[in-house]
């Protein structure tokens, strides 16, 4: 097991205030695992300290244009692949029962094709099956990298960290995805007509990440919280 994940994982998260605080121990566990290249992981130590000390209202302003305004960067894995149609909601489903079936429950609000979610579940795995598992998201995961270096955002450092992990990916597919069309997040009127569709849900039970604050325990300890 990796604590690498999980901690890509929470540096991908909302810049809350939580976030803050532990964003410097998930990039020291980074650098001392040493799983992903010494320059990612320098790149990723600035990340995380910018996160600790930044403006809170600037940080999460920037984190909200870029990840929750557009589809094209969006953090939730299937919806690249099989946007809101049904086939999303089988695949979440499936997803849900291989996290069953390794005693990972889920306790917030998120989705469970959520990135951040999705490595900190990645975390419990042994190296070489997280990675395969990643692998499986690693052309998704290697276009929204293109796409944020693009955009010169250090959030494409964890994740460059994870297109490192994830190994060969199908450059044919991301080439293909980054052929498509990037919705303007500044287009008011269009973002309106793309977020109109019904949201899946998946039944009453909540599901996502645990609080920040139990995360810095383990991430000194090693295990979930």
């Amino acid at each position: 097991m990796a604590r690498t994940f999980k901690a890509l994982g929470l540096l991908l998260s909302y810049p809350s205030a939580d976030i803050g605080m532990i964003a410097p121990d998930a990039a020291q566990v980074i650098a001392d695992e040493a799983l992903v290249p010494a320059r990612l992981a320098a790149h990723i130590t600035a990340l995380a300290a910018e996160l600790a000390t930044a403006d809170r209202f600037d940080l999460e302003g920037r984190y909200h244009q870029l990840f929750d305004r557009s589809r094209a960067l969006s953090l939730n894995l299937y919806e690249h692949v099989h946007g809101e149609s049904r086939d999303r909601g089988q695949a979440m489903v499936e997803l849900l029962g291989i996290y069953d079936a390794h005693g990972f429950d889920l306790a917030a609000r998120e989705l469970p094709d959520f990135l951040p979610v999705f490595c900190e579940f990645l975390s419990l795995l042994p190296v070489d099956d997280a990675r395969a598992l990643l692998g499986e998201a690693g052309h998704v995961i290697a276009a929204i990298a293109e796409r944020l270096k693009k955009r010169r955002s250090p959030y494409q450092w964890p994740m460059h960290a994870l297109a490192h992990l994830a190994g060969e990916v199908d450059a044919r597919a991301v080439a293909a995805m980054l052929t498509e069309a990037e919705d303007d997040p500044d287009d008011l009127e269009a973002l309106d007509r793309i977020w109109a569709e019904e949201p899946v849900t998946f039944g009453p039970g909540d599901v996502g990440c645990p609080k920040a604050s139990a995360m810095v325990d383990a991430m000194h300890e090693g295990a979930r919280p």
